[in-house]
């Protein structure tokens, strides 16, 4: 399992810490900064989720005006994260 930290943009949370295993699933997800109970929330969900269906599921959703959200904020994570791992 790899252990990943991603600096988040224009989002309340500031980072996202997480694993992704072998078979490219996601675990211990933990946003630092944020709306306390959506990322609480989030993580529950997510547990266990390949990264493919993450990043398809969160990818793109916006909060307001700023043209991203934390939820696609760790799509984006997830997404590089997989991409490092083929290499």
């Amino acid at each position: 399992m790899q252990h990943y930290s991603y600096k988040t943009h224009k989002t309340c949370s500031i980072q996202i810490d997480f694993d992704l295993d072998e078979k490219k699933a996601v675990h211990n997800i933990v946003y630092k900064g944020g709306c306390e109970g959506n990322l609480k929330a989030l993580p529950l969900l997510l547990e266990g989720m390949s990264a493919d269906e993450l990043v398809q599921k969160l990818g793109g959703i916006t909060c307001g005006f700023k043209g991203t959200s934390c939820a696609d904020q760790l799509a984006n994570a997830v997404q590089d994260a997989a991409l490092k791992s083929n290499k």
